[in-house]
């Protein structure tokens, strides 16, 4: 026998949780053909030896939906062992959109994902208003991992009801009826479900909370009748989280998965402090799932944060009047004036102005802010905090902040852990992780690019969580399932996440010793030379999207097999 690609001698870890074994693990035609001992040769070989042979990874919440189009590279993602992104999250996109309002989409886009708007004026074609046009525009690109998408609400209800969708007004009967049947066409061509987002914080640039919002029940029910119309297919949900009462959102969206038998996945999130209100939405999911429903919740493996510095969307100082007569100076010029006495004191003693985006809240967070060093450690000693250093210096958190984004010449980068570190740790994350009805989400790659960089969560997971963490670490095999067959399987994704016969090739090959995560950088490759930022790591000795080598030693090839999913894929035939 002969094979396209043979991964010979390594720790397989086959996805399912089972114990890693030693083995190969021979491709042909995109697909794994041989399980064990592979006598045959193959066209291409790589050694595994001392080396984990795993699935690709899965990442159920993405907002590629743009950088899908401009560009054929889906980094952070694909740097971090992700062969498989799904986008539309959030209940935002960019389709349908009719002409008239791409404004409305690039303001909401700029101000709930922090996606510049020249990027997407100068990035995106707009050849599309409808979802199956967007789907045939992401289909007719290249890629390096493929891709799939859920239809955002808040689109589709501007789409349908034009201004009195970006006013929020109550959905019409009719209303209802046109978002049901598109629903219904964009599952049809591919769409894997829907996605809406009742989060206080998601608001459009001009500050307008997000055309979901506050939508009605009955106008949820109609989408997902929709979704149902056509087969069926996953609801992407993000409750009002700063409000910290998950009850009423999730209650709906509950009762209308129930009603209609989709499947739902949200976004949970862990309170730094106060009430766990986490608990009693887990306590909802087990009634759902005890009553027969399909519940997962989402939960990022490390603080759900923000990374901020002089060259970000937020800084310390990013409201204060007196630092924005300098804010437009290039760094140097900036940095420079900033350790003049003068300027420091004036800023030092100036109060915030204006607004800005919805997070910015958190600048000023002391207690949960910390320098991020080369490695990044995310999850710092408290005695490392702003808040922290400050004390033992004799000054003001204020002070230790502003001396901090001075470091490395204003390089320097400092990162906010707004949730997910209850009393200063990821105790509580740990004992989350284990629980079947709580799986990986929030990577976000794709957007936020200045201010949030947390694709690389895959990596995080395998070296914190598997090898680094003193107490509460996962299990190889349990770690490699969540990354893997656990998010393919809520995504309706049957055809991959494990090594198995006849599964899609999508595999990583990694040296777990050498796995290094890497300090975020600034990279300016947006269309329109906008900057956001990227992240890498050493140990990825290759990534395998259907056969084909994307990376090697982290330096990506020519290749570049991504596609598209259209629609829910099944098991391979016998398996």
């Amino acid at each position: 026998m002969s094979y396209d690609l043979v991964i010979r001698n390594g720790t397989i870890v086959d996805g399912l949780g089972g114990q890693p074994y030693s083995g190969d693990v021979a491709v042909s035609g995109g697909v794994i053909v041989a399980v064990g001992t592979v006598d045959g040769a193959g066209a291409r070989e790589i050694d595994a030896t001392g080396l984990l042979v795993t699935p690709g990874f899965v990442d159920l919440h993405t907002h590629y939906d743009g950088q899908a189009i401009w560009s054929d590279r889906l980094t952070p993602s694909s740097a971090h062992g992700v062969t498989t992104a799904l986008m539309g999250n959030c209940g935002v996109g960019f389709a349908p959109c009719r002409a008239e309002d791409h404004d409305v989409l690039v303001d909401l886009m700029a101000g709930v994902e922090d996606i510049p708007g020249v990027v997407m004026v100068d990035g995106l074609p707009w050849n599309w208003q409808t979802f199956p046009e967007f789907l045939d525009a992401l289909d007719s690109g290249r890629r390096d991992i493929d891709v799939a998408a859920l239809l955002p609400h808040s689109p589709l209800r501007v789409y349908v009801m034009g201004q009195r969708g970006v006013d929020r007004e109550p959905a019409t009967a009719e209303d209802l009826a046109q978002m049901r049947k598109l629903a219904a066409e964009a599952v049809s061509v591919g769409a894997l479900g829907f996605a809406s987002s009742r989060l206080t914080i998601h608001k459009s640039e001009s500050g307008k909370p997000i055309p979901s919002y506050d939508a009605a029940q009955s106008e949820i029910e109609a989408i997902a009748r929709g979704v149902d119309d056509a087969g069926g297919g996953l609801i992407q949900f993000v409750p009002d989280l700063v409000a910290g009462d998950y009850e009423p959102a999730l209650r709906t969206v509950f009762e209308v998965a129930a009603e209609v038998g989709l499947p739902v996945t949200f976004t949970l999130a862990v309170g730094n402090a106060g009430e766990p209100y986490f608990l009693d939405a887990l306590t909802m999911v087990e009634k759902a799932n005890a009553d027969g429903g399909d519940v997962t919740a989402q939960i990022f493996p490390r603080p759900v944060g923000l990374v901020i510095g002089l060259e970000l969307s937020g800084n310390p100082f990013v409201l204060y009047p007196s630092y924005q007569e300098i804010a437009g100076l290039p760094l140097a010029e900036r940095v420079a004036e900033m350790r003049k006495p003068e300027v420091r004191e004036r800023i030092l003693a100036d109060k915030p102005g204006g607004t800005g985006h919805p997070l910015m809240f958190a600048v000023q967070a002391w207690d949960y802010i910390y320098p991020l060093g080369e490695p990044p450690n995310y999850e710092p000693d408290p005695s490392t905090s702003i808040a922290a250093r400050a004390r033992a210096r004799g000054v003001s958190p204020l002070e230790e902040a502003y001396d901090r984004v001075l470091d490395d010449d204003g390089h320097a980068m400092l990162l906010v852990t707004l949730a997910n570190f209850r009393d200063n740790s990821l105790d509580t994350v740990a004992e989350l992780l284990p629980r079947e009805d709580v799986i990986l989400g929030l990577g976000d790659g794709g957007a936020h690019y200045g201010m949030i960089c947390d694709a690389s969560f895959p990596t995080y997971l395998l070296t914190h969580w598997v090898r680094d963490r003193a107490t509460g670490r996962l299990s190889l095999a349990a770690a490699v399932r969540e990354l893997t067959s656990v998010p393919a399987r809520v995504a309706g994704l049957a055809d991959r996440g494990r090594i198995a016969l006849g599964y899609k090739a999508d595999l990583n090959v990694i040296d777990h010793a050498a796995l290094t995560l890497h300090r975020p950088v600034i990279a300016r490759d947006l269309p329109g030379g906008g900057r956001r930022l990227d992240q890498t790591a050493d140990g990825y000795v290759a990534t395998i999207v259907t056969g084909e080598v994307i990376t090697e030693n982290g330096v990506p090839t020519a290749a570049r097999p991504g596609k598209l999913i259209r629609g829910r894929q099944p098991a391979p035939v016998g398996t």
